[in-house]
């Protein structure tokens, strides 16, 4: 590997291994000193947020990083649109929940999606190092200090305040750089693409939140949750390797052995995960003991998920992204239909076997558009 590559992907992976350290931390903390119901409630209400944010931002963050290491300047459009349609939604939440805070995270979450993209396609990995590690002490700093004096419910306008930095990288885009709204006339089909992929990502990833609460209540939401964080901690260094790798696909240069060895770490998490949950859930979260099963599954989501990141990266860097909104609306359909079918009489164990489930479909859906070297 280059050594330019290697000083990139140190600035993204200590970025990223510190700042998922510092929140993993935090989140963990957190479930350590709340009821599962109310973790539960405080991962719906982020769920609202999250799946909001795919509805109103026109670029996700693929396609920031995309066009902007293209150099198409279409970024400060991109901030224009999404930012109306996130005033709009922010009406919507009003109406239908009376949360000021979500309406806040809904906010932040646009900015940090967008300001991130255009860092990461830029190739500025010193500026995301900053901005990323700054937005994950401020999540946690923040985070400790509304749970001491509002307790869970200060939890939400936390989250919002710690993107606040990044209103600096939205306001100078917007500012130095002119709103041409036709200019993504050209690019329609690709950002439309990209914009129904984020959104069945975000439903892949928090839908089954808005089935759950329904049929097992906010206990059972706050056990998952945590399953999944636990997870999605060993997925840190795949996450980093996306980052750094769709601004090169994007340009042409593809990094196989670096992918080769993102497998076979991510083989190696999953496994570790397998092996030690009982001991890690035993002793750090006793009042969540029924999910060790759950958390032994869904260790195997590691490996899916990791090729299907390595999958997404190639072909979104090649602008081809049709097959990738398939698998999204495939995986969704498995889980959900398992959900439905057997939670109510297996409950969580249903639930991680259909997560597990559907990662793997969503994976072997793309595996035919891939050209392997």
């Amino acid at each position: 590997m280059a050594f330019s590559n290697l000083r990139a992907l140190s600035f993204i992976g200590g970025a990223d291994i510190v700042g998922s350290i510092i929140t993993s931390v935090f989140w963990f903390f957190l479930a350590s000193q709340l009821p599962p119901d109310e973790y539960g409630e405080i991962h719906y209400f982020i769920a609202i947020a999250m799946v909001a944010s795919a509805f109103v931002i026109i670029a996700p963050q693929s396609s920031m990083i995309v066009f902007s290491a293209k150099k198409l300047k279409l970024e400060s459009t991109f901030y224009f649109i999404s930012l109306i349609l996130t005033i709009i939604a922010s009406f919507v939440i009003m109406i239908l929940f009376y949360k000021i805070d979500v309406v806040f995270l809904l906010f932040g979450y646009v900015l940090n999606i967008l300001a991130i993209g255009q860092l990461l396609g830029r190739k500025l990995f010193s500026s995301y190092s900053k901005y990323h590690l700054s937005q994950k002490v401020l999540t946690a700093c923040l985070g400790l200090l509304f749970l001491q004096f509002y307790g869970s419910d200060g939890i939400i306008l936390a989250l919002s305040l710690s993107y606040v930095l990044f209103i600096i990288i939205a306001y100078k885009e917007i500012k130095n750089t002119k709103i041409i709204l036709s200019s993504i006339k050209s690019h329609s089909k690709f950002i439309f693409n990209n914009y129904i992929i984020e959104i069945f990502t975000k439903l892949n990833s928090n839908f089954y939140k808005f089935l759950i609460v329904p049929i097992l209540g906010f206990g059972i939401l706050g056990e998952f949750s945590l399953a999944q964080q636990l997870v999605n901690t060993g997925m840190i260094f795949t996450l980093i390797v996306f980052k750094f790798t769709l601004s090169h696909d994007s340009s042409g240069q593809e990094n196989i052995q670096l992918k080769k060895v993102t497998i076979l770490i991510s083989v190696l998490i999953s496994i570790l995960g397998f092996i030690f949950a009982p001991l890690l859930v035993s002793t750090f979260f006793p009042e969540y003991i029924q999910i060790i099963d759950v958390v032994r599954i869904i260790s195997f989501c590691i490996i899916p998920l990791s090729f299907t990141k390595i999958f997404t990266s190639k072909l979104l860097g090649n602008k081809k992204n049709n097959s990738i909104v398939w698998s999204k609306i495939i995986s969704i359909i498995v889980f959900v239909i398992i959900i439905i079918v057997l939670t109510p009489e297996y409950g969580i164990i249903a639930l991680a076997f259909g997560y597990l489930l559907s990662t793997i479909v969503e994976t072997i859906c793309l595996i035919p558009n891939i050209q392997f070297k």
